[in-house]
């Protein structure tokens, strides 16, 4: 099967991504970051995971603009997900138009029924194309953030639960947690490999702040934190809790045990992602967290 390349304009050409432009397409995507948000939040790592997405296939599946003297100016990836970021300084001559575009065709060439992209509500030019192209919302997102000025304080945990800090050797156990956990909204279970690459194996994961909780020996609640150089805030990749053990406390235990530690090493604050699918807006503002920004998870169906 032939590999499509985007319709671009002159003086840029186009190529699939290798493992080698990991640090150019951080470079890339930490600039849209600091256009839109003021600072950028991205780690290396996570551009790397994506890139070995289980069945992504670079040769096809990927694509890097160039502009005139060979920097890298627009990326998109495609699968079942994707991704379009272009330079600030190059936006407003249709790359984001010949990415999208490349990222549809990608997708009906490759059978897949629809196509998901996430996209800063800010970001006003990406909304509009989207919708342009017949992308309709899916789900909400919300980064919120936990300001560590004070110390946090840590409750009491539950009766039978303790908690402690990640440790080797508890990858396995906290990728079962997570997925039955995420079971009830996520579109699939994500493989052990395709987990641990976005989480635990990610040169930014940070297990002395990352957070586990016990009923006994088993496993019941998991906050896992990140890292991220330069950022001068903590993050949390992901927060689960067993669903027989929910109601109890539990994961705003984690929180609190998380956040202290992110104060304890001198970050500002600690921030999250969450989405309308989960149901946990309601948790986190109640432990005191608040929405920094939003985006919109749209969808496109491809028909058969």
């Amino acid at each position: 099967m032939p590999s499509l390349t985007p319709s671009l304009p002159p003086g840029y050409h186009s190529r699939p991504a290798t493992p080698d432009d990991v640090p150019a397409i951080h470079a890339l995507v930490t600039e849209c970051e600091r256009k839109l948000y003021g600072r950028g939040r991205s780690d290396a790592g996570a551009v790397a995971a994506d890139l070995v997405r289980p069945g992504l296939v670079m040769e096809s599946d990927t694509v890097l603009v160039f502009g005139p003297g060979g920097r890298l100016v627009g990326r998109a990836w495609v699968d079942r997900r994707s991704e379009v970021d272009v330079h600030p300084g190059h936006r407003g001559r249709g790359l984001g138009a010949a990415l999208l575009g490349w990222t549809l065709a990608r997708a009906r060439q490759a059978g897949v029924d629809r196509v998901v992209q996430t996209v800063p509500d800010g970001d006003a030019g990406a909304v509009g194309l989207l919708r342009a192209y017949g992308y309709e919302p899916l789900v909400t997102a919300w980064l919120l953030e936990f300001a560590l000025a004070a110390e946090p304080a840590v409750p009491e945990p539950p009766e039978g639960i303790t908690a402690r800090p990640f440790r080797p050797g508890d990858g396995a156990a906290t990728h079962v947690l997570v997925q039955d956990a995420f079971d009830e909204w996520q579109e699939r279970r994500q493989p052990y490999e395709e987990w641990v690459a976005h989480t635990v194996e990610r040169p930014v994961f940070a297990p002395q702040w990352s957070a586990l909780a016990f009923a006994g020996d088993q496993l019941v609640g998991a906050a896992l934190a990140l890292d991220v150089p330069g950022v001068g805030e903590g993050y949390l990749e992901q927060v689960a809790v067993r669903r027989d053990h929910r109601g109890r406390g539990i994961a705003r235990l984690l929180l609190r045990h998380t956040f202290r530690a992110f104060h304890h090493a001198g970050l500002d604050a600690c921030t999250l992602w969450t989405h309308s699918d989960t149901g946990a807006l309601d948790l986190y503002l109640r432990v005191g967290m608040t929405v920094r920004h939003s985006s919109t998870v749209f969808r496109k169906d491809l028909g058969a």
